[in-house]
This record gives C-alpha cells, sequence and structure tokens, in this order.
C-alpha cells in the first residue's frame, strides 16, 4: 500500500516539527513548508494527499492559497485543512468558502487533529485497492467481504472496520488511542477496554480459518497485523 503523504504548511519551525513528528508516528510520510512559495512547489514536487495549510503565512495569506489551489485543474481536488488562531465565525466561514475541507483553531490536541485528518481522508480519498490479500486471508474493499483461502468469514461491522484497517496498515504498532481514531473516529467515546473486546472478537472469528494470529499483541503498546510469527 502507497503511503498517504501530508504537506504541512507552517511559517513556525516550531510548530511544523511538532507536526511532523506527531504524522510521523501515525504512520504518514510528511513534507513541509514554510511559505506558499514553498507549498506550491512542493505540491508539484510531492503530489501529497492532504494538506494542513496554517492561514497566516509570510508571502501570501492560507486563505488565498487555498483560493489558487482549487482554481487549477491539478490541485482542484487536493484535500485542504486550515489551521489559524482565528476562532471568530466570519473566519471560520471565510476559511471553507476559501476551499478548505475543515478547519482547526489552534491550539490543538493531536488527536482532535488525527481525527479530523482522518475523517477528510475517508471523504476524499478512493479505496486504493479493490481487494487485499494475505496468504490467502482476502479483503474485498468494495464489496467488503473476507475470505479465508476461498471461504467467506462472518464476523460483525466493527470486527471488519477493524480487520479493514489493519490488512490496509499491517506490520506496524498501533495503541488502543489510535486504533480508536482510525477505526470509530475521534467524535465518539470508546473505552480502551471495549477495543480489547472487539480484537477478541475478530481473532474468534478468524480462529476457524487459522488466521487469528495475524492478530499480535504488542505488549506495552497495542496491536498489530502481521503474518510475521
Amino acid at each position: 500500500m502507497t503511503e498517504i503523504t501530508i504537506l504541512v504548511v507552517d511559517d513556525e519551525s516550531a510548530i511544523r516539527d511538532m507536526l511532523s513528528k506527531t504524522l510521523h508516528r501515525e504512520g504518514f510520510r510528511v513534507t513541509t513548508a514554510a511559505d506558499a512559495t514553498e507549498a506550491m512547489a512542493s505540491v508539484v514536487n510531492e503530489r501529497p494527499d492532504i494538506v494542513l495549510l496554517d492561514w497566516m503565512l509570510p508571502d501570501i495569506s492560507g486563505v488565498e492559497l487555498a483560493r489558487q489551489w482549487k482554481r487549477e485543474e491539478m490541485t482542484r481536488d487536493l484535500p485542504i485543512i486550515m489551521l489559524t488562531a482565528r476562532v471568530e465565525e466570519d473566519d471560520k466561514i471565510r476559511g471553507l468558502e476559501s476551499g478548505a475541507d475543515d478547519y482547526v483553531t489552534k491550539p490543538f490536541s493531536p488527536r482532535e487533529l488525527m481525527a479530523r485528518i482522518n475523517a477528510v481522508l475517508r471523504r476524499t480519498q478512493p479505496e486504493r485497492e479493490s481487494t487485499v490479500n494475505f496468504k490467502g486471508l482476502e479483503l474485498d474493499i468494495a464489496g467488503q467481504r473476507i475470505s479465508a483461502n476461498g471461504d467467506a468469514v462472518i464476523m460483525g461491522p466493527t470486527e471488519y472496520k477493524l480487520l479493514q484497517f489493519f490488512m490496509t496498515h499491517p506490520e506496524r504498532v498501533y495503541t488502543r488511542d489510535q486504533l480508536i481514531d482510525r477505526v470509530w473516529g475521534g467524535n465518539v467515546y470508546i473505552e480502551d477496554r471495549t477495543v480489547d473486546v472487539h480484537i477478541r472478537r475478530l481473532r474468534k472469528a478468524l480462529n476457524p480459518a487459522g488466521y487469528d494470529h495475524f492478530i499480535q499483541t504488542v505488549r506495552g503498546s497495542g496491536y498489530r497485523f502481521s503474518t510475521q510469527v
């Protein structure tokens, strides 16, 4: 699976560094720009999947840059999340009218930002592959079906969403909080032990076909999907 690339555009180096570290930990590829000129070059060279765009830039405003991107064919569909310290309703409306897909006010928590990013990506990103297969365990993304060596595997909707996330993000460890953000979304309250319950149900559904060991517990960290023993 191709990594999702996020372009961070902010003139403050401390914010760029903080966001880069946060997004790298979440498994994203990150590129950065300090102003609109660098951002426009990065969009051409790096082809990001989504942009985190600061409102206040030293050359032109983030709002004007977003408007430019939305006018150009190559960048018309580029998802943009506006980052700003402005909290007035009129400012939020201006940001969204510029073509931004969402608007996050500073200061924000990493968890809130990840929830916003994932929500925008779910709305704007097509599935990159129609099927994913690991040693006979096949995920049909379009049909939302799971099969093991050709035989259907039955599981609940939450277990399916967990498995889809794991199979499209293999070999990485995810904490319970990260799984809550990616699978349930950041706008709902889910306790950590609820994640454990659904992991057990997922393993139970995979057990008859012998694939339950693909869902691995990493002590003190979380869970990962791996075909390696």
